[in-house]
């Protein structure tokens, strides 16, 4: 039997170029946490600011920010050992977000996740801020641009208040040219819902009088009060979500199929999936984001429901055709295949398991 696997903290990326608001995005989700406790990695010289409070850029500097949440300054090449300290259950954090530098090279912060063998993390995607008033001269400056924009998993196209509607639309269309599958959604000021990035957790609090104000809290009650802000609140963001849930297996060539051809704008599913006999003993925990993929293998529990449970979170995305796609991965419904994979299937459900294995971490695997 497959032992209990470590809960694991989901590590983001926030990346894009000077001005570009990745500062004011993580004041928002520090601001929306949907009750998650935060570690902030800073990956920066020179001040950095966070809402009113200053970090100083200097390697090792470590800020509470109030109820749990965390911000460290730290140099690239000790990313690993402030990593292990934010992961280990003493912190209690739910999340990790590291800013990049405005000229840091994202992708290499993405291979350091990804090669890392710490046991309690796993990569939550790279997210690209873009701005979109100065992106034709940013990418005439910083061609480099495009590469990060290709690498993404999400881009935000922040500052949409400053262009207009057909500029806006310019705007989407060239981030697609220049080479990004991702998820692209619009945003002002940085706003975006959290729900997009990291689950909301449900951890009951102190009790509600005695409770001492937090960061948080601060920061809320200072943006309310600011006159004019209208729409203080609101979560400036449009992307849709699909749940999907199935009392019979899957059958794991479909749905590695299905994964493997996944549309654009699709930017994470979560969730567990039941193979039936490829694998009677365990679900599969089932974490993507962007192109990045992982099945976790979980024993089941006694007497637990056997069932398929998937959401899936994206922008711009068909919810009807996605869940009809998702339906005809049920192994009892699905039209046979031709050939001999379906003999394959049929006749030995180990080896139809060897898609989903692929993407199973082993102990010893030192690949991403």
């Amino acid at each position: 039997m497959t032992p209990p696997r470590t809960p694991q903290i989901p590590v983001i990326v926030l990346a894009g170029f000077l001005g570009s608001g990745k500062t004011t995005l993580l004041n928002h989700l520090l601001q929306h946490r949907a009750g998650n406790r935060i570690g902030v990695v800073v990956n920066d010289f020179g001040a950095i600011e966070i809402d009113a409070m200053t970090v100083a850029g200097q390697v090792g500097s470590t800020v509470s920010l109030g109820n749990g949440c965390l911000c460290c300054a730290v140099d690239a090449s000790e990313l690993d050992t402030y990593l292990d300290t934010l992961a280990r259950p003493a912190a209690r954090l739910d999340v990790i977000v590291i800013e990049a530098s405005g000229l840091a090279e994202p992708q290499e912060l993405v291979r350091m996740l990804l090669a890392s063998d710490n046991p309690r993390i796993r990569y939550g995607g790279l997210v690209e801020v873009v701005d979109a008033a100065e992106f034709d001269r940013t990418r005439d400056r910083h061609p480099e641009i495009d590469r990060h924009l290709a690498v993404a998993d999400l881009v935000v196209l922040n500052k949409t208040d400053r262009v207009g509607d057909a500029e806006h639309a310019r705007l989407r269309e060239a981030v697609a040219a220049a080479g990004s599958r991702a998820a692209v959604v619009s945003a002002a000021y940085g706003r975006i819902d959290p729900g997009l990035l990291f689950d909301p957790v449900l951890r009951p609090d102190e009790d509600e009088k005695a409770r001492q104000l937090t960061f948080e809290d601060l920061f809320l009650e200072e943006r309310e009060a600011q006159a004019g802000e209208e729409h203080t609140g609101h979560l400036h963001t449009a992307y849709e979500s699909v749940s999907f849930t199935a009392d019979v297996p899957l059958d794991p060539r479909r749905l590695m199929s299905f994964l493997d051809s996944r549309p654009e704008g699709l930017y994470r599913i979560k969730g567990f999936a039941d193979f039936g006999a490829g694998d009677p003993d365990n679900r599969y925990a089932l974490h993507a984001v962007g192109r990045f993929l992982r099945f976790v293998p979980q024993p089941w529990g006694r007497d637990e429901g056997r069932l398929s449970q998937l959401v899936l979170i994206g922008s711009g995305i068909d919810a009807e055709a996605l869940h009809k796609e998702l339906s005809d991965c049920r192994a009892s419904d699905a039209p046979a295949a031709e050939g001999d994979a379906a003999q394959d299937a049929t006749h030995d459900p180990e080896r139809s398991m060897w898609g989903v294995l692929r993407y199973v971490r082993q102990p010893d695997d030192d690949t991403p």
